[in-house]
């Protein structure tokens, strides 16, 4: 659903109205509002229009969009490399990032789009049952599973390319999950519910919404499976069709830049800016990062094979 977002109104009586900007992102609501809130505290009175949905919706806007005559978004976040990547080979975003991003490490940036927050997707169990070591364990038939659907969640749609390119897991272990009755369900929100109403022994999901249910009080507790919990990063990019919008790039250099991160931070999330206050991340908790650009040329292959086991 598209709302604009919650800000006093725009400019000062005779000072002209000031400018709004459209985002569109896959990122919680207990992320961006804060982002937005504060970007609106500004003394300049932009302002910014929100469409916030799951990846696959969010892919489906804005093919309507280009159907329609054009992007209409001025700023995209995603919640993964692959599908900004796919923006921007489609001509919809990149071509700058902010003089910030050089502050960000290289792997969570290219010249087309900078990381600004990170999910980690780890395993969530229910506290009667043993914890999971690995990752294998999920498919050893001891669990009744649940796992996030990539072609609606981007984070499933990382952890689904990663564990696919590695050669100890591969798309065989989706075969196992499945085989031992491992059942899909839409995001990583729908797994983390299910875990805690006691649907699901365990299941696949994000660290924020796993340490959520944690401190809300369900019977749940988190597991950082060995070999990691899979790092996948989510970008921000311009618009192609933007690129002389100052207020859009100022939006994109505020939450790459000091402020921005520590407001990711607080709200829960995983900054990519060293140094910004961050969640709690276990000493010593094992984590892998994808190689995206191998996963990249061999996405369509990948989530087809995946299709195959679990439908969609």
């Amino acid at each position: 659903m598209a709302v604009p977002a919650c800000s006093a109104e725009a400019g000062e009586a005779g000072a002209g109205a000031a400018e709004t900007i459209t985002l569109y992102t896959c990122v919680s609501d207990t992320t961006i509002q804060p982002l937005i809130d504060a970007f609106e505290d500004r003394a300049d009175g932009a302002q910014v229009e929100l469409f916030r949905a799951p990846t696959g919706e969010l892919n489906a806007r804005v093919a309507a969009d280009v159907r329609s005559g054009g992007l209409r978004a001025d700023v995209i976040w995603g919640c993964d490399p692959l599908t900004v990547q796919a923006f921007v080979d489609e001509g919809l975003v990149g071509g700058w990032t902010p003089p910030e991003a050089a502050a960000i490490p290289g792997e969570f940036r290219t010249d087309d789009y900078v990381g600004v927050a990170v999910l980690y997707m780890l395993a969530l169990h229910r506290t009667d049952v043993p914890a999971p070591q690995t990752w294998s364990d999920l498919a050893a038939g001891d669990y009744a599973v649940a796992v996030p659907d990539p072609s609606v969640a981007a984070s499933a749609l990382g952890a689904l390319g990663w564990f696919a390119s590695e050669p100890d897991y591969g798309l065989d272990f989706y075969v196992q999950l499945r085989g031992n009755g491992a059942v899909q369900v839409g995001t990583p929100n729908d797994v983390t519910a299910g875990v805690s109403q006691g649907i699901y022994d365990a299941g696949i999901t994000i660290a924020n919404a796993a340490y959520a249910a944690v401190e809300d009080g369900s019977p749940v507790a988190v597991a950082w499976p060995e070999p990691g919990a899979v790092a996948i990063y989510g970008p921000i990019a311009l618009a192609t069709g933007s690129a002389d919008s100052q207020v859009a790039k100022d939006f994109i250099s505020f939450v790459v830049g000091d402020d921005g991160q520590a407001v990711v931070g607080e709200s829960g999330s995983y900054p990519t800016r060293p140094g910004a206050p961050t969640p709690t991340i276990p000493q010593g908790a094992p984590i892998v990062f994808p190689d995206w650009a191998a996963i990249g040329s061999d996405k369509d292959a990948i989530v087809g094979e995946y299709q195959q086991v679990f439908g969609g």
